[in-house]
């Protein structure tokens, strides 16, 4: 473009569009600029959210994450009203026109990611380096915590433009992605909403200890927690992270990926743990491995924006683009969008999506994704790699039921890892490697407890995790019990 442009006349006020990764009041770039905007020009400030069914059924955004957005949106609206600023949710969509309108200044803030795309490197490699030195060359601009925004004057309220709009309602559930009453309510404690809510679990994680107890479908609060400064689960992240068999990860996923916590929030609570001014990148610490996690959300925010192709059902790595899947093939010219529910699936498909395949860390890993919408990340590669290598069934059939599962269903951290696992992905492992679900086992679940409390029907088997990790077991014992 050339020449200056026009200068806009002043409006009647600022509208602040939150979008479905932003969930939140605090530390939100966007909304802290709008509010800041708005107090500028002596405007008041309006927050818009826009319910679009038709994105979420393309992306195939699960009920349970529709449920947990729709949740966090009337607690946003309560906490926007007692700021006097009138909060919308409509149901339509706003489209180009919007955007375009003549004498409406629309100003684009990145609040996704922490490094935004562009500025991190497409290569896992190097991802972490690039990540710290891009990171700490400008702490205060890429880990800023943003200024709340300020309260519209109270007499916003008492405006015939603006006052009705207080009144507006957040609806309790849409039509097309409603839940079961059982499953909403097992949602709602397992997953309850809220910013407070994430702050506490994110301090829970900082400052207590793992525990066996919080194995299955429980609020990440419950009581009984233990806190410790030396031994708490992000000291021992780098040791215990793939241990499934007590609360050892944040369980902040679904908070990160709705936005209702930031990641900058994250990454300074190590910076304050640690009392230095600079972000730790050790990978042999428990913090510094926590945080690669945190960088690889980036990474695949890079993917997705540079290589558009991988949110279409398409490989990383085109040269895998004409693999012929042995036992089940997502029929040609499918893409996002398109429904999960195959008639013509397989019987092994069936039976991996139930938790029914006779391998025990599978089984146990796929019953609680069904139940609690969330599985540990170590046992979301083994049964990743087991649909895709071991029941030779295309690994996009696997990504979709994911996606329709997931409360923290996230389109570019869920299809990078379904692509690391099928060897089609960017530095994804050689097509050659596969896990063996029984060493896995002795890896993830080493006491046993994770499996039983999945599996009822092995609740009796007593002792350590080493009895259900072999094949003859399952083909003695699983396969004839389940």
């Amino acid at each position: 473009m050339s020449g200056t442009p026009k200068r806009i006349q002043k409006g009647v006020s600022v509208v602040f569009w939150m979008r479905m990764s932003d969930l939140r009041i605090k530390d939100n770039r966007a909304l802290s600029r709008a509010s800041e905007q708005a107090q500028k020009e002596g405007l008041p400030l309006l927050a818009l959210f826009v319910i679009s069914p038709q994105d979420y059924i393309a992306h195939d955004a699960s009920d349970r994450k529709i449920d947990f957005v729709l949740r966090n949106l009337a607690v946003l609206k309560k906490a926007f009203s007692d700021l006097n600023i009138p909060f919308l949710s409509p149901f339509r969509l706003l489209g180009r026109q919007f955007l375009l309108t003549k004498g409406i200044q629309v100003n684009f803030v990145h609040d996704k990611w922490i490094v935004e795309p562009g500025c991190s490197s497409p290569s896992k490699i190097r991802l972490m380096k690039k990540w710290l030195a891009t990171l700490n060359a400008n702490i205060p601009y890429y880990l800023e915590d943003c200024p709340t925004p300020k309260a519209n004057h109270e007499s916003v309220r008492s405006t015939e433009l603006f006052s009705h709009l207080f009144d507006t309602l957040v609806p309790t559930v849409l039509d097309e992605f409603e839940l079961e009453g059982k499953d909403r309510d097992k949602m709602k404690d397992v997953w309850p909403e809220g910013e407070d809510i994430a702050a506490q679990i994110l301090d829970r994680f900082l400052t207590t200890k793992s525990r066996s107890s919080q194995v299955g479908a429980v609020d990440p609060r419950s009581s009984g927690s233990e806190k410790c400064t030396k031994h708490n689960r992000i000291s021992k992240y780098e040791t215990d992270r793939d241990r499934t068999d007590s609360d050892t990860t944040s369980r902040l996923s679904a908070y990160l990926t709705s936005g209702v916590i930031s990641a900058r929030a994250c990454v300074r609570a190590t910076m304050f743990m640690l009392k230095t001014d600079k972000v730790n990148g050790d990978r042999t610490s428990g913090i510094g491995r926590w945080l690669q996690e945190i960088a690889w959300r980036d990474f695949y925010v890079n993917i997705l924006a540079v290589f558009p192709r991988v949110s279409m059902g398409r490989p990383y790595l085109e040269k895998f683009s004409k693999v012929v899947w042995e036992n089940h093939q997502v029929p040609g010219g499918s893409g996002v969008g398109q429904p999960g529910k195959d008639e013509n699936e397989v019987e092994m498909l069936k039976r991996w999506k139930a938790g029914m395949t006779g391998v025990p860390i599978v089984d146990a890993a796929m019953r609680c994704l069904n139940e609690m919408g969330w599985i540990h990340n170590r046992v979301r590669m083994i049964t990743a790699m087991y649909l895709a290598k071991d029941l030779m069934i295309d690994w996009r059939v696997g990504e979709r039921y994911f996606m329709e599962k997931l409360i923290d269903g996230d389109l570019s951290s869920n299809n990078g890892g379904w692509q690391w696992c099928a060897s089609t992905g960017v530095d994804s492992c050689p097509y050659f490697r596969i896990f063996n679900p029984y060493t896995q086992s002795l890896k993830a679940d080493p006491t046993g407890d994770f499996i039983r409390h999945w599996i009822p029907e092995l609740r009796k088997a007593k002792g350590s995790g080493s009895w259900y990790c072999s094949e003859s077991f399952s083909k003695s014992h699983c396969l004839t019990t389940y």
